[in-house]
Order: structure tokens, then sequence, then C-alpha cells
């Protein structure tokens, strides 16, 4: 097992995200039991609404951008709105257990 050199933040949509996704996309299917998407950061934090800070725009797009490509139908992207539609959980280890290379984009 490897560990990688990174810290983590696991976003979980809340109520008024699945609201929004479901209302711009009929055909979107997501509930409180939908999985929770993870987001690698910088691996050495103590405080980690400074990591958040430092990313909440990137994720929020990505996480909008996953329901609908029209900017339009966004709301604003503001660090309140963002903590409103999503729970955000922070963590400093990822161990890799896989022997494959990680591959990246």
């Amino acid at each position: 097992m490897k560990i990688v050199n990174r810290g983590y933040l696991k976003v979980k949509a809340k109520r008024p995200f699945i609201d929004w996704a479901t209302a711009t996309d009929a055909d979107m299917f997501i509930d409180e039991d939908t999985e929770a998407n993870i987001y690698l950061v910088e691996e050495d934090f103590f405080d980690v609404e400074p990591i958040i800070k430092a990313n909440f725009k990137r994720i929020f797009l990505n996480e909008l951008d996953a329901v609908t490509e029209d900017e339009t139908a966004f709301p604003e992207i503001k660090l309140e709105v963002f903590e409103a539609w999503f729970n955000v959980e922070a963590g400093t280890m990822v161990f890799d257990c896989e022997k494959d290379s990680i591959l990246s984009e």
C-alpha cells in the first residue's frame, strides 16, 4: 500500500443543491443517499477553513457543471452558498491500495 501525498475534501450534496439539480435537469437522479465526491488537495493542513476557501470555487463549478453547462442557470458562486449546498469533510491521509499507477488527466 502506498501513501498518496494529498489530503482530501469529501463533498456531499445537501437539499438545496439536490433541489436545484433536479429542477435544472429533470432526468437527474440525485438524493441524500447519492455518494459524495472526493477532491484531492494539499496534504499538510491544520485548519480546514483555509483549504475550503482556497478550493470551493473550482469544486462548486465542477459540481454545477456535472448538472448543466449552462452557466446562466448557476447560482452565485459564493462560499456561503457552497456551504449551504454541500457538506464538506476533510482528511489528510490518502492511501492507494492498488498496484497500478494513478492516472491523471
